[in-house]
């Protein structure tokens, strides 16, 4: 009988009886987590310091590229006065600030590897023979695991946001565009949840993914935004008026950075940030269908690898 059989042929859990599943589950891994609280704070500390070479690299461009450097008078006139791509000095540390944030919803470290490293050793095989969903227990997992992140490290949040406040010089976006700001937070973590997750299943059919991932990886760095703003893309063209930056726009990675901390600094507003949402959570559907439909179709071929 295959593990998919056995699957089937598991009664379906009551609504009640599957969600009190769900809610043990996340205080397990919560409790799990907290042990690790320590290092959340120190981590989430440490990756705030590439931030202060970028301050003064940006500083150096905008004083070079301010229209007359030397009748500026002073820095801070410069920074105000040059733009690159739309963004002023004190618009791209913001911007970067918030890619931060962002990232540190959608960012699943290990996931993709370890469902493919499960796959490959055989401990995949716990998920089909007990009556709990792979993919739900793994999210609930990463649920816990991203509330208990937030939940320590919101000091040193605060504390780098309140050194740099200087920078968010629109201050904060009204209640609508935040409201907007949250969803496509909330939306970027479970994109980048199926993401991750379908590039792991995809071990059902080549068992290693690492160097699928390593790709993955490296242009999610380039075209998430979080190594810069997509807006500069758009002086590429490519077909007539369509340009890099449009091209990429196009594809589910740049939620993962780019368009909640577009949202904040309000470079998307009205129509355009209706459209962007509705596109995140088109993109989000996809996703989850793309990755059910893995999952399902792996569990079928599945041959009990390993131990």
């Amino acid at each position: 009988m295959s593990s998919s059989a056995a699957i089937h042929r598991i009664p379906p859990f009551t609504l009640v009886a599957r969600l009190r599943t769900w809610w043990i589950i996340l205080r397990i891994s919560i409790e799990e987590r907290l042990v690790y609280r320590g290092e959340f704070m120190l981590g989430t500390l440490m990756r705030f310091l590439p931030l202060v070479s970028q301050i003064f690299l940006l500083q150096a461009v905008f004083n070079a590229t301010a229209p007359d450097n030397s009748a500026a008078g002073t820095a801070t006139s410069a920074h105000s006065s040059s733009t690159i791509a739309g963004y002023t000095y004190y618009n791209f540390i913001a911007y970067f600030l918030l890619t931060m944030v962002t990232r540190a919803f959608s960012s699943m470290p290990t996931l993709a590897s370890g469902i493919a490293r499960s796959i490959r050793d055989g401990t995949i095989k716990k998920y089909l023979v007990q009556p709990v969903d792979m993919l739900g227990f793994l999210l609930i997992c990463r649920v816990a695991h991203k509330l208990v992140y937030y939940l320590v490290a919101i000091l040193p949040f605060a504390f780098v946001f309140y050194l740099c406040r200087g920078y968010f010089t629109g201050g904060w976006p009204p209640a609508p565009e935040m409201a907007a700001y949250v969803a496509s937070l909330v939306m970027s973590f479970l994109l980048g949840y199926f993401l991750d997750a379908t590039i792991g299943l995809i071990g059902f059919w080549f068992l290693e993914v690492s160097s699928l991932l390593f790709v993955y990886m490296l242009l999610s760095y380039f075209l998430s935004g979080q190594m810069f703003p997509l807006d500069m893309l758009d002086k590429f063209t490519i077909v007539r008026s369509i340009t890099a930056g449009d091209l990429v726009r196009m594809t589910p990675i740049q939620y993962l950075a780019y368009f909640p901390a577009t949202i904040f600094l309000g470079k998307i507003h009205g129509a355009k940030l209706l459209w962007g949402l509705a596109g995140e959570l088109a993109w989000l559907l996809v996703m989850m269908g793309i990755c059910r439909f893995a999952f399902n179709r792996g569990v079928r071929r599945y041959s009990a690898y390993g131990g």
